[in-house]
């Protein structure tokens, strides 16, 4: 054999062995890709599963043991989705690198908390410690529908910045949940009261219009923001600001400049939903 044929075999050698490396680690990523499906998917895998266990249980847990599992899952499930709010529609993993150190692995995670939607891309380095395993989170992006606000935003670029995910997903249920309970304050007003109350922005903008048919040019604008500093704390911030006519203000100048105040001082005794309704009532009774 002469010496080009015997390096020509040696160069195939290598590449069939560097090609089952490669399907060695895909397939490893395959065995470790974890996916959750959209609720369709589940359910006609749950039946799938049911109907292939039927009169299969001998030897192990009966068919009805594992109907009591699942069942205990799926309420287990639906009480943490009622309590945080978090819908996760799909979630993906692959394998980038494997060392002696550790595994780094890419993440997509997308759902929503409350209606509030979101996108995760982040690596996650898995590294053994001892009997435990310490990970660290980089390269983290995050895409929300609300990064307009520029509380939020600020918010976000702290967490990208830092890799904080757990703080992310405390303060995003926090601030999903407050964002949730204007949207139905504000469709609640608008439905008893569609006379006085206006929403110029619609249900997702932060402030109602507060006005009396028979009283011309006289309106009150509850607005409702909702503070997130960077830290990841929210605060419902809310205030009142008349618009009078001319006439009015110069008659009733005290009692004009008095309302604001009446109204925060109404927030703290009774709650956000009673001080809007008082306002209401008190300015129907106008005449």
């Amino acid at each position: 054999m002469d010496k080009s044929s015997s390096q020509a075999d040696e160069e195939e050698i290598q590449a069939l062995e560097e090609e089952i490396r490669l399907l060695t680690e895909e397939y490893e990523d395959v065995l470790q890709e974890s996916t959750f499906f959209p609720d369709e998917e589940m359910l006609e895998s749950i039946k799938s599963f049911q109907g292939e266990t039927q009169g299969e249980a001998t030897g192990h847990e009966s068919l009805s043991d594992l109907k009591a599992e699942l069942e205990s899952l799926e309420r287990d499930l639906s009480f943490l989705t009622a309590f945080t709010g978090f819908h996760f529609t799909s979630h993906s993993k692959k394998t980038v690198e494997r060392t002696k150190n550790g595994i780094l692995q890419k993440h997509r995670l997308s759902g929503k908390c409350h209606s509030m939607s979101f996108q995760l891309e982040f690596q996650l380095l898995e590294m053994p410690n001892n009997e435990e395993v310490s990970a660290v989170v980089s390269d983290l992006s995050i895409v929300m529908e609300s990064r307009e606000d520029s509380n939020m935003s600020k918010f976000v670029s702290r967490i990208e910045e830092c890799g904080d995910l757990q703080t992310f997903f405390t303060s995003l249920s926090t601030y999903a949940e407050w964002y949730e309970h204007r949207r139905h304050t504000f469709l609640h007003f608008k439905a008893k009261y569609p006379d006085i109350v206006a929403l110029p922005e619609g249900v997702l903008g932060d402030f109602l219009i507060l006005r009396n048919p028979k009283v011309s040019g006289f309106e009150l604008m509850i607005v409702w923001k909702i503070h997130l500093d960077e830290e990841g704390t929210t605060t419902p911030v809310l205030d009142l600001l008349p618009k009078v006519p001319e006439q009015v203000m110069e008659q009733r100048m005290t009692t004009v400049e008095s309302i604001p105040g009446c109204f925060r001082s109404v927030l703290r005794l009774f709650g956000i939903e009673a001080a809007i309704e008082s306002l209401i009532k008190v300015l129907g009774s106008e005449k």
